[in-house]
C-alpha cells in the first residue's frame, strides 16, 4: 500500500524514542539579564481626545460673537459628551461642569468613555473662556485632560487658587511664597535675560491691582488677559510666545487642567487655595485642606502619564480659532503627552456634509 506524503511524514524513524513531556519550569532570568519589553502605549487615545475637543470647538464656533455664552457653552458640552462616550477608556470626571444636581452632563463623578481600556481621571472644560467666545475675543479654547485614575487633585471645596506658572528653565527656582519681584528676578536669571525683558501674564481683575503694581515696580512688563488662564499658563511654558510667567488668582478647576498641561510641557507650577470668604474657608478645612500649604505640580496631578488636548474656538496666542468655509470647518489643536514628551499641533479640515451623514452632533445648532 502506498502512503501519502503526509502519512510518510508522520512515521517515526526506526529506533526513535518517544519524547518526554516538558515538566520543568525554566528559572527566571536575573534582574541583570532580563530583557526589557517596551510598555504598550495607548496609541489611539491622543487622537481620540483630539476628536473630542474638535467637535466641542466646532459646536461652539457657531456661537462666537453672538453674545450668548450659555448657548455656546451648552452646544460645546453636548457635543463633547456625545463623542467622549466613544473613546476607549474608563474615565471618571474629576473636573467637570459642576455637581450632578447642577449639571446634566459632564458632571463631577460621571463615568465617561466606552468602558474599555485606560482607567483614568478626566478634566473637561468644553469652553475655557465662555465670555471670550460670546464676545468674539481671543483665546477661547475647548479643553480636555486625562491622567491615571486617582491622581488628580479634587479642589471642589474651594473655587479659586493663587497660581504661579513658568517654563522648564525656571521650574526649580520660583517660590509662590516669595514677593513677585523676587520671582521675576529669578526667572530673568534662569532665562539669562534682564528683568525689563520679562513679561508676566496676569488675569485682569480688581483683585490683582496690588500684584500689577508690584510687577510694574519691579520693572517687568505685563500681558493682560481678560479670561482663560489655561492658555496664558501654556504661553508661559512655551518658547517664543513673549510670555515668561503667569501669576495671580484664577479658578481651581482651570488650575488642575493647567497642571496637566505643565506636566506635558515640563514647566513648573505652584498654587495655594484661595477661599473667597469664611464659609468657603470652613468648607475647605472640613474637606481636609491645609490652606497654608503650597501645592506643587505633583500635588495637583500625581501621574506621569498625562494627556492634554485643546482646540481653538477663537483665534489666540496659542491656537487659531474655528473657521467655516463652503461646507467645511478648519480647526487647530494642540495635543500633548507627558510620558513621551510629544507635543503635536494638528490642523484639520472637516467636511461638515460628510460628518452630518454619520454623526449625531449638530454642528449648525443655533437659537
Amino acid at each position: 500500500m502506498q502512503l501519502s506524503r503526509a502519512e510518510r511524514g508522520l512515521q517515526r524513524p526506526a529506533g526513535a524514542r518517544d519524547r518526554q513531556p516538558v515538566t520543568a519550569i525554566a528559572e527566571p532570568l536575573g534582574a541583570e539579564t532580563q530583557v526589557a519589553r517596551p510598555e504598550e502605549p495607548e496609541r489611539n487615545l491622543a487622537l481620540d481626545l483630539v476628536r473630542v475637543t474638535e467637535v466641542a470647538a466646532m459646536a461652539a464656533g457657531r456661537w462666537v460673537g453672538r453674545g450668548d455664552k450659555n448657548g455656546g457653552d451648552g452646544a460645546a458640552v453636548d457635543a463633547m459628551r456625545k463623542l467622549i462616550g466613544t473613546v476607549s477608556m474608563r474615565g471618571v470626571v474629576v473636573i467637570g461642569e459642576g455637581e450632578k444636581d447642577d449639571a446634566p452632563m459632564l458632571y463631577n463623578g460621571e463615568e465617561v468613555g466606552n468602558g474599555e481600556g485606560f482607567e483614568c481621571d478626566v478634566a473637561v472644560d468644553p469652553i475655557d473662556g465662555t465670555t471670550l467666545m460670546a464676545k468674539g475675543m481671543p483665546n477661547a479654547l475647548a479643553v480636555l485632560a486625562v491622567a491615571e485614575r486617582g491622581t488628580m487633585f479634587d479642589p471642589s471645596a474651594v473655587f479659586y487658587m493663587d497660581k504661579l506658572c513658568v517654563g522648564p528653565e525656571a521650574a526649580d527656582v520660583v517660590d509662590i511664597t516669595a514677593p513677585p519681584a523676587e520671582n521675576i528676578r529669578r526667572v530673568a536669571r534662569a532665562k539669562r535675560s534682564q528683568v525689563r525683558d520679562v513679561t508676566v501674564c496676569i488675569l485682569e481683575r480688581p483683585r490683582h491691582d496690588r500684584l500689577v503694581a508690584e510687577v510694574r515696580e519691579a520693572g517687568a512688563r505685563i500681558h493682560f488677559i481678560t479670561d482663560g488662564d489655561v492658555a496664558g499658563a501654556i504661553s508661559a511654558a512655551r518658547e517664543g510666545t513673549g510670555v515668561d510667567l503667569l501669576m495671580g488668582i484664577g479658578g481651581t478647576p482651570e488650575g488642575i487642567i493647567t497642571a496637566c498641561a505643565m506636566k506635558c510641557l515640563g514647566g513648573g507650577m505652584q498654587a495655594r487655595l484661595w477661599p473667597v470668604d469664611d464659609a468657603e474657608r470652613q468648607r475647605a478645612v472640613d474637606a481636609g485642606h491645609d490652606l497654608d500649604r503650597v501645592l506643587e505640580i505633583d500635588d495637583l496631578v500625581r501621574s506621569d502619564n498625562v494627556f492634554f488636548c485643546a482646540t481653538g474656538v477663537t483665534d489666540g496666542d496659542l491656537l487659531r480659532g474655528v473657521r467655516y468655509q463652503s461646507g467645511s470647518a478648519f480647526t487647530q489643536t494642540i495635543v500633548m503627552r507627558s510620558k513621551s514628551g510629544t507635543i503635536r499641533m494638528i490642523d484639520a479640515i472637516h467636511q461638515l456634509t460628510k460628518l452630518r451623514a454619520y454623526s449625531s452632533i449638530d454642528f449648525d445648532r443655533q437659537r
